[in-house]
């Protein structure tokens, strides 16, 4: 029986090792946090991440048909669930996830809807000139809800935390994340066929959806980057009420993340919102000042 106990713990360790070397490839950014969390509750971040990154990869294959990408999309929550009903799996990512959502008592639906927000962005039309893909901020905050806001439920309940009011809190600091997103990607978008900027705003500054696209005019185009990118800034100031309910193990871990994540939307006004001659980022080197300073905060 030992034996069988050991050869499950191998496994399960090396599935999230597989795990945390596809975070930390893969999230340039997030992973600076992941490292100032205790090594179950980094585990557990890594797992979630390598999921959706697996998600992301197959909504964004250019090597498959819409129709195709959705098919894979819906095989992804099927062989998750089929990993909570059995851990014989053989892939490490579910793997690590189903122990994950069982240690963290994570909620299934909000795993399902990790798969479904990556969905959103599978889109019949392929190629041509860009579109609007959101008509009203509305529809765009129930896009970024699904694609990051259910990010931050989930990291949250690995964070720990018991006032049920850091539920709204992670929800609306997940959609200032989502926006700088947009920001920042606003020329790399528009060349995969979408613009996310809501289409009344455009109409509101006078900016055609081939303007935004192009980044020309770009006297013209400053004053609608700047309101996004007021907007933004408004939705970061959930931070601050969210931070001292989470377990004050996982505080640092979301203060460097944020903080990281709020440079990228200061660089873009350092830029003077010029986010086509340059792509708005932070420095390793501010990064790394980052998590020395996130390291000095957990020895408090």
């Amino acid at each position: 029986m030992s034996t069988v106990l050991e050869h499950a713990e191998l496994k399960l360790n090396t599935a999230y090792s597989v795990c945390r070397h596809i975070a930390r490839s893969s999230a340039r950014n997030f992973y600076y946090g992941f490292m100032l969390l205790p090594p179950a509750k980094r585990n557990a971040l890594s797992a979630v991440y390598a999921f959706m990154r697996h998600a992301d990869d197959l909504s964004d294959d250019p090597g498959m048909t819409p129709a195709e990408r959705r098919a894979k999309l819906n095989g992804l929550i099927e062989g998750f669930h089929r990993a909570l009903e059995s851990p014989l799996t053989d892939d490490p990512v579910l793997l690590a996830l189903r122990d994950s959502q069982q240690r963290y008592n994570i909620p299934t639906e909000l795993l399902d809807q990790l798969v479904m927000g990556t969905g959103m962005d599978v889109r019949d039309q392929q190629g041509g000139d860009p579109v609007a893909v959101y008509r009203s901020f509305d529809e765009l905050y129930n896009y970024c809800y699904h694609v990051a806001s259910v990010v931050g439920l989930v990291c949250i309940r690995i964070f720990g935390y018991r006032d049920p009011a850091a539920e709204k809190y992670a929800e609306q600091l997940g959609i200032a994340y989502q926006l700088t997103n947009i920001l920042r990607d606003i020329k790399e978008d528009a060349a995969m066929g979408r613009i996310y900027l809501p289409l009344e705003d455009l109409e509101r500054f006078g900016v055609s959806v081939a303007e935004l696209a192009s980044g020309a005019p770009m006297e013209k185009l400053r004053p609608l980057i700047a309101f996004e990118a007021e907007r933004a800034r408004q939705y970061y100031a959930s931070f601050g009420h969210l931070l001292p309910l989470i377990d004050e193990v996982s505080q640092p871990a979301l203060w460097a993340m944020t903080e990281i994540y709020r440079g990228i939307l200061d660089r873009i006004e350092a830029q003077n919102y010029d986010v086509y001659s340059e792509r708005a980022r932070v420095s390793t080197h501010a990064k790394l000042a980052i998590l020395i300073k996130g390291f000095g905060k957990r020895l408090l």
